[in-house]
């Protein structure tokens, strides 16, 4: 699949500077850090977010951390919110190879959670819709594209490893 439509239409729309990085494909997001020579706390992860119903938040935290569902239930208000299945993320995002999601709440009509620790970054990276390519783009850029969303502290968790 090639870079997502609808993401191409937002970033010519804008003019805005980015740069798409091929990489070797890879489907989780600690590998597609990994074949795209970035380290995963810079890469954005989209996870999707059941609150509802019908009703989902997208949430955008680094490849190597998992989001703490606890914090964002505070943060958002829902009481109950679990992780999307694969068959709810493919509905949400038809045009998006599973997994390889663009951060961009608004071009899918769900809000959107972004962790804080990314606007500390020049850049953000993530995928762009297929397991092959990622876009790097300067924060402030990419701030004013995705439109209004919450920044918090922290949206995420530190992934363990046993060894």
């Amino acid at each position: 699949m090639a870079v997502n439509g609808r993401l191409l239409g937002l970033l010519a729309k804008s003019r805005i500077e980015y740069e798409l990085m091929p990489h070797r494909e890879a489907f989780t997001a600690q590998e597609v850090a990994q074949t795209a020579h970035i380290r995963g706390r810079r890469l954005a992860k989209v996870v999707l977010v059941r609150a509802g119903r019908g009703e989902y938040l997208m949430v955008v935290v680094p490849a190597s951390t998992h989001v703490d569902l606890e914090l964002l239930r505070r943060i958002s208000g829902h009481k109950h919110l679990e992780l999307a299945n694969e068959g709810e993320i493919q509905r949400a995002f038809p045009d998006c190879e599973l997994g390889a999601m663009p951060p961009f709440g608004n071009l899918y009509g769900m809000p959107m959670y972004l962790d804080a620790c990314f606007a500390r970054e020049e850049n953000i990276i993530f995928q762009a819709g297929n397991h092959h390519e990622v876009v790097r783009m300067p924060f402030p850029e990419y701030e004013l594209l995705a439109g209004p969303f919450a920044k918090v502290a922290c949206l995420h968790r530190e992934v363990v490893s046993a060894s």
